[in-house]
């Protein structure tokens, strides 16, 4: 009979490193979403990209008077 030693020692030691990780996983994902829901949401706000942009014709950036209007 061969006296091989259980493995008992180092899959508790697995078991244990694998618990730790599933820990701070979920502490990181707990986080996050506390961040998430502290950050301002545009859901109801106006998009700060768009703000101040009325449909239609826009007036023209620069000047350009010396371009003749187009002809209709």
């Amino acid at each position: 009979m061969a006296n091989v030693p259980r493995p008992t020692r180092s899959k508790r030691e697995k078991e244990r490193a694998r618990q730790e990780r599933h820990k701070q996983k979920v502490e990181r994902r707990a986080e996050a979403k506390a961040r998430r829901a502290a950050a301002p949401s545009r859901a109801g706000g106006e998009d700060p990209d768009i703000a101040g942009i009325v449909p239609g014709p826009q007036p023209r950036p620069w000047d350009d008077e010396d371009v003749p209007p187009a002809e209709e």
